[in-house]
């Protein structure tokens, strides 16, 4: 059992303020596998008041880019070097099957903070401009001081999608992981440590939505960045419109993966799956709505079952396990929620929609095939979080695309054709913030985020690095030259 007694505060292992603790549990055998201080109002206001300070007094915001990006890289070695440690970690404490967890999780969260060491020796932090009256400096300066709130479900990459840009930017950061997977984020804490990152620059404080509401709220954060659910970015998302707070939200989604007419089924059905069930279809990503042609239904479906059938269910540790079980038993019954209001609303289960058998003990759920959806339906509309793929019949390509948008979401979304530029005309027209013809990526060069109920703002990119920083405007006078 891995047990942790402290917090990772100011550049230190700190005791808490009391002695609440997370029981970790794991999802596939309902065992304690560890323990985790539960952080307080007290505990937080200790993280703000070390990041208050490292960015007010530290050396942080005003290094070089070039110390900034070496100290990046130092964080991103050590975390390769951890890689298994950590992808074991997170498969044990929230059940993603072993090889999403060294990609997904891990390799995909060292990727993003290469990506940004590069760009902060890339960016140009200063510029000047010809004015009116004289040159104008125009700078790019850190926001300040960022609440980091990351979900369950990715925690080490989602928290790399806030953690690099903000580093990159010379921010500082109270980082708070959810109460189902702190102990990665504490193992994040000891990365941090090793690469020698300046003390106060990263706070660690796991803590449960009221205290994170708390942080949201702290006078001292200049900058909030969420992942989550789409009520809980609401209710952030007010507070912080109270407060004048800058605030990225990356909310929820219920994409669709179109197959046209004429696509290849051998090759993209693999692909769809993949993405649809992707860490046991607990991904804002996840592509569960399957668009099919309505001559080409029933060999859809088939070809889909025949597929989806051949997932292996199993410990999340198995190297062969395709579907793992779901984070936790109030999970699992909400998703059975959405199997029975499925078969109630008339979709036809042609694949799983229950327990499997064999499992006496875990959160699993049967990898499940709906057909005869429409897309009007709430198995359609709402994001269930579990893995369950929905398969709606559509007429043309232009109901196709009515299909795809009619969401309140707009997160992700692909296209599978034999004529990429067809693919690239379709994606044109959906309302989503990432879209894939024939693949699916989150490219670290490429912002990321959503339309519509899916969120505010973008991570990743430069745009990604933007949103970590304020631009300010120096003007000077008439024939003023650099020294």
């Amino acid at each position: 059992m891995l047990t942790y007694d402290s917090f990772f505060i100011g550049g230190e292992w700190v005791a808490p303020s009391d002695t609440s603790a997370f029981d970790v549990i794991s999802p596939s055998s309902e065992e304690i596998v560890g323990r985790v201080p539960e952080a307080q109002k007290a505990d937080v206001d200790a993280a703000v008041a070390a990041a208050r300070k490292a960015f007010d007094e530290g050396p942080w915001p005003r290094s070089t880019p070039e110390e900034r990006a070496d100290a990046m890289a130092r964080l991103s070695g050590i975390i390769n070097e951890k890689l298994e440690d950590f992808a074991r970690t997170i498969s044990t404490e929230m059940g993603s099957p072993i090889q999403f967890s060294r990609f997904g999780q891990v390799l995909a969260a060292t990727m993003a903070l290469d990506f940004y060491a590069g760009l902060t020796r890339e960016t140009q932090w200063e510029e000047t401009r010809a004015g009116l009256l004289g040159p104008t400096v125009v700078r790019r300066a850190p926001v300040g001081v960022v609440a980091a709130i990351v979900p369950w479900n990715v925690p080490l990459y989602v928290s790399m999608l806030k953690l690099a840009p903000a580093l990159a930017a010379g921010c500082t950061v109270v980082l708070k992981p959810a109460p189902a997977s702190p102990i990665s984020g504490q193992m994040l804490g000891e990365a941090i440590e090793a690469a020698g990152l300046p003390a106060g620059v990263v706070n660690i404080v796991p803590a449960d939505r009221a205290v994170g509401e708390y942080l949201v709220t702290h006078p001292g954060i200049d900058k909030v960045s969420f992942t989550g659910s789409t009520a809980a970015g609401r209710r952030i998302a007010s507070l912080c419109g109270e407060n004048l707070r800058r605030v990225t939200l990356e909310l929820g989604g219920k994409s669709a993966a179109v197959l046209l007419p004429d696509v290849d089924l051998a090759t993209a059905l693999p692909q769809v799956i993949n993405v649809g069930l992707m860490n046991n279809g607990q991904a804002c990503v996840a592509q569960t709505r399957i668009l099919a042609p309505r001559e080409r239904y029933r060999e859809v479906v088939d070809a889909l079952v025949d597929q989806v059938s051949a997932q292996v269910v199993g410990d999340p540790l198995g190297e062969d396990t395709h579907i793992g079980p779901l984070v936790s038993a109030t999970q699992r019954e909400r998703v059975e929620g959405y199997l029975a209001a499925g078969k109630k609303e008339g979709a036809t289960v042609a694949l799983g929609g229950g327990r499997p058998k064999g499992f006496d003990r875990g959160w699993y759920v049967e990898p499940t095939v709906f057909t005869d959806v429409d897309n009007s339906m709430t198995i359609a509309q709402e994001e269930i979080f579990g893995p369950v793929l929905s398969v709606i019949p559509y007429g043309d390509v232009d109901d196709a695309v009515k299909i795809a948008n009619d969401s309140r979401y707009g997160l992700s979304g692909s296209v599978w054709t034999e004529d990429p530029d067809a693919g690239l005309d379709v994606a044109r027209r959906v309302r989503t913030g990432t879209f894939n013809v024939n693949t699916f990526m989150l490219e670290n060069c490429a912002p990321f985020g959503g339309f519509k109920e899916s969120g505010l703002g973008r991570e990743l990119g430069p745009e990604g690095l933007a949103a970590y920083i304020e631009y300010q405007s120096v003007n000077l006078p008439s024939g003023w030259s650099a020294k």
